[in-house]
């Protein structure tokens, strides 16, 4: 089962879990009030798996792909790693699923902290275009996971600041809805 925390603010070793002391949970009904959808799947089974072909059809994930996060199956593996740390956005969901190995998608809560995500093996995670996030292998750096699209893909990351994007608007207006709606 997932597993999410506000992060404390060391910028030691970005692979470590950097739990808050005391620990400060996040729930998946916090996550889902930031528009993060979490599902948990049979990874052993993808390729065949019910669960997920009825996820694809039912949201149009028509294209995917299997990534493999390692210093030896990824070209330019320290400059990726690196990469996927910077905090950015995308105009389009952000879905992935680990079929093996595990590792961090951090968030920015509405106050703009941020949460971290712990994914393993079975974990699907969306996440609504226009939030802040980046990515990190954890300490035992391997990740495999399937990255799923609604069409063709797009790869591009729009690193902060990138609030005038429309997708960015729309992601504040949402948070705003679910604030109103909260109270």
């Amino acid at each position: 089962m997932v597993e999410a925390w506000y992060m404390d603010e060391s910028q030691e070793d970005q692979r470590a879990p950097h739990r808050q002391r005391p620990n400060r949970a996040v729930s998946l009904e916090q996550l889902r009030r930031l528009g993060v959808v979490y599902r948990r799947l049979d990874a052993d089974n993808y390729e065949t798996d019910p669960c997920l072909k009825e996820i694809r059809r039912a949201e149009n994930y028509s294209w995917m792909d299997i990534v493999t996060i390692h210093k030896d199956k990824l070209p330019n593996y320290e400059e990726k790693i690196k990469t996927f740390y910077e905090e950015h956005l995308h105009l389009d969901d952000e879905i992935r699923y680990i079929l093996e190995g595990s590792g961090y998608f951090d968030v920015r809560d509405k106050d703009d902290k941020w949460i971290r995500i712990s994914m393993e093996k079975g974990d699907m995670i969306t996440l609504p275009a226009g939030i802040y996030h980046r990515f990190t292998l954890d300490e035992n750096n391997y990740v495999k996971a399937m990255r799923l699209f609604v069409g063709e893909p797009v790869w591009t990351a729009y690193n902060r600041p990138a609030d005038d994007f429309p997708a960015r608007k729309q992601y504040m207006k949402f948070l705003a809805e679910e604030a109103h709606n909260g109270v």
